[in-house]
């Protein structure tokens, strides 16, 4: 299995000294999710930023944790490999700081599930609650479960 991922801050944003371990773990979720031939990108940003892309794209006037943009277009690259260009995940450090509060999660802990999450909707599933019935959060925290060795924010 092989995917492309690449991650990067948002311009003006100090890199987190954790941004290094990102890319690993998505390689490693995309593979417990049996994914392969992704290529996918990964910004981290503050929440103004996330507020502006939240606003613009689905109309709400708020940051939010994550937010995800597919793009499901398909090429063939010089080698005959067939790649998706899944798309973009977006993760907000203010948002995330503030999960971890409210619901007494650790920090690595929360960036994967978003991370995970992101995935997932990128992969065409939604939930249309945070419920723990939804079938979309239950193969994200199954996903995580089989993560749980790995680490991106050491703590």
């Amino acid at each position: 299995m092989s995917n492309r991922v690449t991650v990067d801050c948002a311009e003006g944003l100090s890199s987190p000294d954790w941004l290094g371990r990102v890319e690993p773990f998505a390689q490693k979720a995309l593979e417990a999710l049996g994914v392969d031939g992704w290529e996918l990108s990964i910004m981290i940003c503050d929440d103004p930023f996330i507020k502006t892309l939240n606003s613009t794209y689905r109309g709400i006037d708020a940051p939010t944790d994550v937010l995800s943009f597919e793009q499901g277009d398909e090429y063939v690259d010089d080698e005959g490999k067939t790649w998706l260009a899944a798309g973009d995940i977006v993760v907000s450090l203010g948002a995330l700081a503030r999960n971890c509060e409210d619901f007494s999660v650790g920090l690595d802990e929360e960036l994967k599930r978003l991370l995970v999450h992101g995935m997932l909707h990128l992969d065409g599933m939604d939930h249309s609650d945070n419920s723990p019935e939804q079938e979309m959060l239950q193969l994200q925290e199954r996903t995580l479960d089989r993560l749980s060795g790995e680490r991106i924010v050491e703590e």
